[in-house]
């Protein structure tokens, strides 16, 4: 599993290294992790270290001393390189004599932005973690030239003028194609806006003393995903296997009530209810499926449900399932029908399956603000409604009803903005419900996979929702045999 710690945590953990190692020991450490990650990708770019032209632009933190002594490596190793000292002033000392003993050499006024037109790569080290806002205004000119350039851009840490917390962007920031970060992944390296800033990401290990259970954030991997997902054992039947019951659908969005049974039917679950006005749309692509049209307190047995996809005003649905004791997925009109408290007031588990503007109605904001701050939307969500929150989206990120962590998905693809894929991963992850899985990890694993789902169906070109639900087989079968 990929984990995520805030700043503070960080923060805490290097004066904890450093109190153990000789002064300057934890900079170099990282400095020399940064300086092998500069060579391969000057390696990519201009087909060797020695010759090349490497820009450093150098704040006054401890993120510009881990560029300046990098720097200082490359030059040993025949790179020009020349740093760009925003605060010359406030320029860390050790840093910046390890540059010109290197034959490293500080860029004169005015000369920067043709500096960086011609250099092959340039190291953003303007600000490091702890930098709230976006660019001040005389390094903006930097990041646009940078933008520009034909250089790879490498930022140390995270980009410059995106929050390490929340990866929230509030003003200009620099864009990279690798950030190389140090000790732990920063949440907002691995969370829309920001995420889209840092481009690949390298973790360097200096021994940050960080534990496992601190994280703020976890992105679930092949094998963690592997050890979740439900298979039947010899002894199973419909029942212990899990039934889901899906309240979708209406007479104007039959097809709602396809999809989430389409995902259901793929989820792991014994058997899947139907119950809704969809039902001869239901039965005739999905003839296992059991259909009634009795409302959900006579469906029969099941073990979850999930309610709301493509539901329009039925609103006496969606309160009928509330009201059991199973657990429940609350998607599309579902989310707009429901009572807030009756939500708050359920004693089984409730997993909520908002996109932005959903989540945007719910929190009475703009969606341009959840969009923005996504880990904060998700979080305030949970806590409003006491339920576990799937926030979809660029990232995906699931916030738990209890707090702690909150998770963010890995697997999603640009693709999967198509009608009808939310029904998908809704009747997926209640079927994962209803197989015994958590609300937290059943919204994860069913994000996981059917983002994985999602770009196997894509390929690269536009795919439909029916397409997505019709891989997660292939994607299932992928993730499995990692165990």
């Amino acid at each position: 599993m990929r984990t995520a710690y805030s700043v503070e945590m960080v923060r805490n953990a290097e004066r904890e290294l450093m109190a153990r190692l000789p002064e300057g020991a934890l900079m170099r450490r990282a400095a020399a992790g940064l300086a092998v990650a500069c060579a391969e990708v000057l390696g990519r770019v201009a087909g060797r270290v020695y010759g090349s032209r490497v820009v450093l632009l150098v704040g006054s933190g401890d993120n510009g001393g881990d560029a300046l002594y990098a720097g200082a490596r490359l030059a040993r190793r025949g790179a020009g390189v020349t740093a760009v000292l925003l605060a010359p002033e406030r320029a860390h000392g050790g840093g910046l004599a390890a540059l010109r003993r290197a034959g490293g050499r500080v860029a004169g006024d005015g000369s920067a932005e043709e500096l960086i037109s011609r250099a092959d790569l340039v190291v953003d080290g303007i600000v490091g973690i702890g930098g709230k806002g976006g660019l001040r205004e005389a390094a903006v000119p930097l990041a646009d030239a940078a933008a520009r350039s034909r250089a790879a851009v490498l930022a140390v840490d995270l980009p410059s003028g995106v929050d390490a917390d929340t990866g929230e962007v509030r003003g200009a920031a620099v864009r990279a194609d690798l950030t190389v970060t140090f000790g732990a992944h920063k949440p907002g390296l691995l969370v829309d806006p920001a995420r889209e800033y840092a481009g690949s990401v390298r973790l360097v290990d200096i021994g940050l003393p960080l534990p496992n259970d601190a994280a703020g954030l976890e992105a679930l991997q092949h094998a963690d995903v592997a050890r979740l997902l439900p298979v039947p054992g010899a002894e199973s039947d419909k029942y212990r296997r899990g039934v889901v019951g899906i309240a979708a659908g209406s007479a104007r969005y039959p097809g709602a009530a396809v999809l989430a049974v389409a995902g259901a039917l793929r989820g792991g679950a014994g058997a899947v209810r139907y119950v809704g006005p969809a039902g001869d749309a239901v039965i005739a692509r999905y003839p296992e499926t059991l259909v009634s049209d009795q409302g959900p307190k006579r469906a029969g047995r099941v073990q979850a449900w999930v309610v709301g996809p493509g539901a329009g005003d039925d609103a006496g649905t969606v309160a009928e399932v509330l009201a059991t004791e199973v657990p429940v997925l609350i998607d599309a009109d579902g989310l707009r029908l429901a009572d807030a408290g009756a939500v708050r007031d359920r004693t089984a588990p409730t997993l909520m399956t908002p996109h932005a503007g959903e989540a945007a109605a719910l929190l009475g904001v703009a969606r341009e603000e959840v969009e923005a701050a996504r880990l904060a939307s998700a979080r305030e969500l949970a806590r409003r409604y006491g339920a576990t929150v799937l926030l979809k989206g660029s990232t995906t990120v699931v916030a738990g009803a209890e707090g702690g962590p909150v998770r963010v998905n890995s697997t999603g693809t640009s693709w999967l903005a198509t009608a009808g894929s939310g029904d998908v991963l809704s009747g997926l992850a209640g079927s994962l419900l209803a197989a015994g899985l958590s609300a937290l990890d059943a919204g994860s694993v069913a994000a996981y996979v059917h983002g994985l789902a999602g770009r196997f169906a894509a390929d690269g070109a536009p795919t439909g929702a029916h397409d997505v639900a019709e891989a997660i087989p292939g994607a299932w079968r992928d993730v499995a045999r990692v165990e």
